[in-house]
């Protein structure tokens, strides 16, 4: 990856235009799964969403491969697509943008409070 893919983001579009190429192959239900795990992955992701790229190509690649196989995708996902979701992230409770933005505003504040009692 070049500086001018990095600051452009073209590395990034690339790789979701390989991405959705590869989701339009899919079944209808798995298709429809890919929708729903971009959705929930997409609350894990940094400013760029670099991060998520290989998240995403694995789930992806599981799809491909469960729907090779013939199998359903209630058989792969089950009825929990954010908890697998939370699971591919990291776990159950992973930090998401949420958890980042609530400690820099909780170290902003205390820091202002430290200078105003101090």
């Amino acid at each position: 990856m070049t500086f001018w893919e990095t600051v452009t983001g073209s590395d990034i579009t690339r790789e979701w235009n390989a991405f959705e190429a590869r989701a339009e192959a899919l079944p209808t239900d798995h298709r429809t799964a890919w929708e729903e795990i971009k959705d929930h992955l997409s609350t894990y992701s940094d400013f760029t969403g670099r991060n998520l790229t290989p998240i995403l190509d694995a789930a992806l690649t599981l799809l491909e491969e469960t729907a090779a196989d013939g199998q359903g995708i209630h058989e792969v996902l089950g009825d929990d697509v954010k908890g697998f979701c939370a699971a591919l992230a990291g776990g159950e409770r992973s930090r998401d943008y949420r958890d980042r933005w609530r400690e820099q505003l909780n170290r902003n504040v205390a820091r202002k409070l430290g200078r105003l009692g101090g």
